[in-house]
This record gives C-alpha cells, structure tokens and sequence, in this order.
C-alpha cells in the first residue's frame, strides 16, 4: 500500500531541510524558486533520492501551486519510516 502524506513547503529558503513541527505537521525548505514548477521538481528530487526510489514513484496528488501538497510515495513504508530516511527527529513529549 502506498504512503501518502502531506507536507509543507518552504520554496526559495536557500537550503534543503526537512522538519516535524511540534503540531505533526511535516516542513520541506527547498532552495528553488515557486515559478515554473522549479519547487516541485526539487521536492521530488530529493525525495526520491532520500528514499532510494525512481522519480515516478513520487507524486504530488494535490497541492501543486500551494505550500502545502499531498505526496504520494510508491512504496510500502510507514510514515516513521519516512521520517527515519529523511533524518527528522519525532519531538519528544515531556509528558
């Protein structure tokens, strides 16, 4: 079954980073620009090469011309296991 997600995203923030914010909600900071599509392309780059998968196996299902998009990655894996290929750290509770 493939994972699907969503996450917002940072264009034109001059890195390539991702974060858990304290609500859950998963942040991609990419470097390219919003026009012409460059962010999303750049996010399903890195994507793809984090998670070891082809291209075509990252798609963004809605959320094209928003911040926030909804992935859809080709792969069986848990979200945890996403988090864990993208080297983002769950936020403790203290409680």
């Amino acid at each position: 079954m493939p994972l699907i997600f969503d996450v917002k995203v940072v264009p034109s923030s001059g890195r390539n980073q991702w974060k858990l914010e304290k609500s859950g909600t998963l942040k991609c900071f990419l470097k390219s620009p919003p026009e012409r599509g460059l962010a999303n392309k750049e996010l399903i780059k890195i994507l793809s090469k984090a998670l070891s998968v082809p291209q075509s196996d990252v798609i963004i299902i809605s959320g094209g011309t928003s911040r926030n998009k909804r992935i859809k990655i080709s792969v069986e894996m848990t979200f945890d296991e996403l988090l864990t290929l993208l080297q983002v750290e769950r936020q403790q509770s203290l409680f």
